[in-house]
């Protein structure tokens, strides 16, 4: 099959070329066997003129379908990225040389397809390595052809949106910047009679509105103006995109458009009601771009009387809205897998920052949704004042009658949800109203009524949890609860999700106001443990944990763990070690062992056993999947280990017996070193806490385990890996305090790396800020004598970041340590004795008595050694009430 290749002429064989043409035509027909298929094609691909074949194919079958040239095109693509830069020269030339007279091909499939390898072509070998490429572009823009222009004009704008930067870039040669070529050209093809041309043009300078190049910033008015001429443009496609620009500007250059904003609002008013949703949608965006670009609110505010009720009738289902499939769905039918939504484990973190996750309606963006999120932001921004005009509406809404209407008393109850934050205050004196109201929907006909009251009542739980403190508070909270609890008991599974989701908001808001309700909570939950399919289990598990993180020990009685734990151990006995379902079972596990502490002793052997062997089959499938049986997945070492985690939390000290006879330990250290940064921030996690209830288990590997979690703190890359390394320290301090003085030999190498995490606070976040300073402090604590030499060179940094710190037995700890320092070098901390004062200061009470001795000694010592009124210029510089705090301790 090899060609004799001479630049002026590669030829193919017709022998390869029907080869080639064969299998191409039984990839695109459905019948064949596609891996027979793809294995011949790897077999041609090591001859170096492949990829010469399938370009020639592409050019010039023209005896040849369409759909076997454009196969031969997108195979040629998919090559290249693998292979053009190992190509010789003289191959890469005969592609380019093929694909530039494809740019006006009649056909359009064959444009396109020529225009996506013209940029794959471009990323891989940059606008230099095809110096004709430019004048091939502008040629054809300029033919006044109509397939030449929009050849070009396709494969400009795939360059434009993949690799827009490379037209904004000096290239040696060119007077100018290709960009500044090309733009003047774009802005001609904006009023072209042909939609395609006015499509890609507009598409193609949308994409340098984050970049600003020079050109586009000089040129911005006439940007501006053809936005204006293409606002109402027949074709929807264009007028999405206009709104596209519009939106984008608003992000990023609002400036831009200040000058403009009356007219932009009245367009995307208008277009905001557009006959075509996507077009709508994309104006949508405006309102929550304009929020949250901080700009002027009052710019906005004249329009919100007709903005408000606009966004209302966006948020109606649309009768095509695939939720209203999905609401017929029946509760018994079982799960397909394409409907089970990739789940994520979020690793175990000690400290004080965690986002928390927003409620999620459901999945696909749509004009409903980004309707409801506008007005969300809106009222967040505007507050009360969207009532007047929203209220009545909304009323109306909710008083039509009949089957009918069921979509617009939908909309009004999520447009009640949507404002629940941002309204509160003007909601406050109706909102028992409001609520019992929405109890009643809670048992409608319709299940998405049914499932988005569920979800608006759950947004005013804190109100709902507030009034238990009187008698009809507490009724209506009752009502609450059991309407939730009998619609998780519903036969819909939107409405099942729904309730699941807006119970466990009510759980973590009532905590232990829920115990006197346990034990129906509880055969509740169960019961549609029973019946769920597999993709709502995952929320009955999550309404599970939940509930046990908000009643914590109340759990641990005898009758609700009758309830609880047999079914859960059914279903652990059920599932297999590789089976991805254990997932959140082994989460709830987690927080049920955290909740009962030692009342999880009788289950805990099988769980930690289990544990032990997931981690350990794991380990070996990352290197030998065959003897492993198993696939690889990181995600059940990471949960194994949190549930782990939790045991340690919950057994205390009496995990001792069941860590003392299994190999965690190296299996730990393992962890600790993978590759993974989720494996080492739950592997550190869990050091931390057996750390605290059995170190004399860790202490065979101590150093190792003590260089690691110290190579954490240095890390290249330490944002991008920012949890590790605050669980790698916190687990420094507690192994600390548990071994003392053997941890002196990594102590000065710790301190090294902990004293510029503290020096540069501004870069890495509160919590890893806070673990540094307390890890510090328990350091200087059991080796004052290795630490106090070195303070004034962190005194400062280091007590302006305790002086951040809540009260609990961790900053004791800390201020232990600088009571130790400061006992064994006193002038180490004279610089810096105002930031210790401020410090001390930030303590509300100290519950250690002796440590409040211990500080008092300290000030005494420091007050005796300042003679000569230094002591009294010190105390003048700090303010007032810092002083009235320091006079708990007699000075």
């Amino acid at each position: 099959m090899a060609a004799v290749v001479n630049s002026a002429s590669w030829q193919p064989q017709e022998e390869g070329f029907r080869e080639i043409c064969g299998l191409l035509e039984q990839q695109i027909s459905h019948s064949s066997d596609k891996s027979q298929i793809w294995h011949q094609l790897q077999h041609y691909s090591q001859f170096p003129d492949f990829n010469n074949y399938l370009a020639f194919i592409l050019a010039r079958a023209e005896g040849k379908s369409v759909e076997i040239r454009q196969a031969a095109g997108l195979l040629l693509k998919n090559n290249l990225r693998t292979v053009y830069k190992s190509m010789t020269p003289v191959n890469q030339q005969y592609i380019k040389s093929e694909l530039l007279p494809c740019l006006g091909a009649a056909d359009r499939h064959i444009r396109s397809t020529v225009g996506t390898i013209i940029s794959v072509v471009v990323q891989l070998g940059g606008v230099l390595g095809w110096p004709e490429l430019l004048q091939a572009l502008v040629n054809c823009l300029d033919s006044n052809d109509v397939n030449h222009m929009e050849g070009a004009m396709d494969a400009l704008s795939k360059i434009c949106e993949d690799i827009p930067q490379v037209l904004d870039s000096d290239v040696p040669g060119l007077a100018e910047r290709p960009i500044n070529i090309f733009l003047p050209r774009l802005y001609k093809f904006f009023q072209s009679p042909h939609a395609s041309l006015r499509k890609l043009s507009l598409g193609s300078v949308n994409q340098y509105i984050m970049l600003l190049p020079a050109a586009l910033y000089v040129s911005m008015d006439q940007y501006l103006q053809g936005l204006f001429v293409l606002a109402d443009d027949p074709a929807s496609e264009v007028r999405k995109l206009v709104c596209a620009a519009f939106v984008q500007l608003i992000e990023v250059h609002p400036s831009f458009l200040e000058p403009h904003l009356r007219n932009v609002i009245e367009y995307m008013l208008q277009v905001n009601k557009d006959t075509d949703d996507e077009v709508a949608l994309e104006a949508c965006e405006f309102w929550s771009a304009y929020c949250d670009a901080q700009l002027p609110p009052e710019n906005l505010r004249e329009f919100l009387p007709r903005l408000i009720p606009i966004l209302l009738s966006n948020m109606v289902y649309a009768d095509d809205d695939e939720s209203l499939v999905d609401a017929e769905e029946d509760g018994s039918l079982p799960d397909r897998d394409q409907d089970l939504k990739p789940r994520f484990h979020s690793s175990r973190f000690h400290g004080s920052d965690v986002e928390d996750d927003d409620d999620d309606i459901v999945n696909v963006w749509n004009l409903r949704k980004c309707s409801a999120a506008a007005l969300d932001i809106l009222s967040n921004v505007f507050g009360d004042e969207i009532l007047p005009t929203l209220m009545p509406i909304v009323q109306t809404q909710l008083s039509t009658t009949g089957d009918a209407a069921w979509k617009e008393r939908e909309a009004a109850v999520l447009a009640l949800g949507a404002i629940a934050e941002g309204c509160i205050n003007g909601l406050y004196p109706h909102l028992s109203e409001i609520v019992t109201f929405l109890i009643p929907l809670l048992d409608d006909k319709f299940p998405l009524i049914r499932s988005i009251s569920c979800w608006t009542i759950s947004r005013f739980s804190k109100f709902i949890v507030e009034g238990i403190g009187h008698q009809k508070g507490y009724e209506q909270f009752d009502k609450v609860l059991m309407g939730l609890l009998r619609r998780i008991l519903d036969t819909n599974k939107r409405v099942q999700e729904a309730a699941c989701s807006a119970f466990a908001t009510l759980e973590e808001e009532a905590a232990e106001e829920l115990a006197p309700r346990l034990e129906i909570i509880l055969q509740h939950l169960m019961c549609a443990f029973g019946k769920y399919q597999r993709r709502n289990l995952r929320i009955v598990y999550d309404a599970i944990g939940t509930l046990a993180d908000a009643v914590g020990g109340e759990l641990n009685q005898p009758n609700y763990l009758d309830i609880l734990m047999p079914p859960l151990i059914a279903k652990w006995q059920q599932l297999s070690n590789s089976d991805k379902d254990i997932f959140p079972l082994l989460e709830c596990f987690t927080s049920i062992a955290q909740a009962l502490g030692t009342g999880f002793s009788q289950f805990a052997e099988p769980v930690f056993q289990r544990c032990i062997n997931i981690i350990q089959t794991q380990q070996l499938a990352k290197v030998d999947t065959v003897s492993a049986g198993v696939q690889y997945d990181k995600e059940f070492i990471v949960c194994c280990l949190d549930l782990l985690s939790g045991l340690a939390e919950g057994l205390g000290s009496g995990i001792e017996s069941l860590v003392s006879h299994s190999n965690l330990r190296d299996l730990l250290l393992q962890c600790c070193m993978d590759d993974a940064s989720d494996v080492r921030q739950s592997a550190f996690a869990l050091l931390g806490d057996l750390a605290r209830v059995c170190p004399i288990h860790l202490h065979p590997r101590l150093s190792e385990f003590l260089d690691i979690a110290a190579k954490q703190l240095t890390s290249p890359k330490l944002k991008e890996t920012v949890s590790v390394a605050n669980n790698a320290c916190w687990s420094i301090g507690e192994l600390a305090v548990k071994v003392r003085q053997e941890i002196a030999p990594v102590v000065m190498t710790v301190i090294s790396c902990l004293v510029p995490i503290l020096q540069h606070v501004e870069e890495v976040n509160k919590s890893l800020i806070e673990n540094s300073a307390i890890t510090l402090g328990r350091l200087a604590w059991v080796c004052p004598e290795l630490v106090s030499p070195h303070m004034e060179h962190f005194m400062q940094a280091w007590c302006s970041a305790l002086s951040m710190i809540r009260d609990d037995i961790e900053k004791e700890d800390a201020f232990r340590g600088l009571c130790a320092m400061v006992k064994a070098n006193p002038s180490g901390a004279l610089s810096s004795l105002v930031f210790m004062c401020k410090a001390i200061a930030s303590w509300h009470e100290i519950r250690s008595e002796d440590l409040h001795n211990d500080i008092c000694e300290v000030l005494r010592g420091y007050k005796q050694m300042l003679r000569n009124g230094a002591w009294d210029q010190c105390m003048s510089a700090l303010e007032p009430p810092v002083k009235d705090k320091l006079s708990k301790y007699q000075v």
